[in-house]
């Protein structure tokens, strides 16, 4: 049944994730990203290297992996069926970022700027990122996909959330959720 809490392996499991991913941002920033071994990262993490391989299959995806997507599409889904697109996705943001630890996540997204192999990882996630906003716009407004209509207000609501996102790894001091509802209110 949906809402329900994960189960203790599943909990384990997700910590486990976790801890990796904590370990290995924190080494990457430590050391730089091509210094920095798997090795390293499983020893910090008090796992194996097998187990590290079994969470995140490539040394990228230690850093771009995360579920922020899933999560997006289940709060907005979560809103009010008669709430129009713009609103159900800010209120959609605000549950997410309030939810994310954010330093992690701004972390991670300086590392993808400053790092061209993780950048180069990171396109299929922002792909995918874009493909969820017109997933939920589309919905929304009961059209396709391919509807103008859905693909300009995705595409805007990409466009803020990406603008925000440069903004945000290149100033640690931003408030990126500030930031982003407040751009997404004057798109409205």
């Amino acid at each position: 049944m949906s809402g329900e809490r994960p189960g203790l392996r599943e909990r384990k499991k997700a910590d486990t994730r976790a801890a990796i991913q904590r370990h290995a941002v924190r080494l990457f920033r430590e050391q730089g990203y091509d210094a920095t071994s798997v090795e390293q990262i499983a020893d910090a993490a008090g796992v194996s290297h097998r187990t590290v391989f079994r969470y995140f299959p490539t040394k990228e995806s230690l850093v771009t992996a995360d579920d922020v997507g899933a999560r997006l599409a289940a709060a907005c889904r979560a809103q009010p069926a008669g709430r129009e697109p713009l609103a159900a996705l800010r209120a959609a943001f605000r549950t997410v970022l309030g939810e994310l630890d954010i330093a992690a996540k701004r972390d991670r997204q300086a590392l993808v700027l400053s790092v061209p192999a993780l950048w180069a990882a990171s396109l299929p996630s922002i792909t995918a990122t874009r493909d969820v906003l017109t997933e939920l716009v589309a919905e929304r407004l009961d059209r396709p996909a391919a509807d103008p209509r859905v693909r300009a207000l995705a595409g805007s609501v990409f466009g803020v959330l990406l603008s925000v996102w440069l903004d945000w790894a290149a100033d640690p001091e931003l408030d990126a959720a500030a930031e982003l509802d407040a751009a997404l209110a004057e798109l409205a």
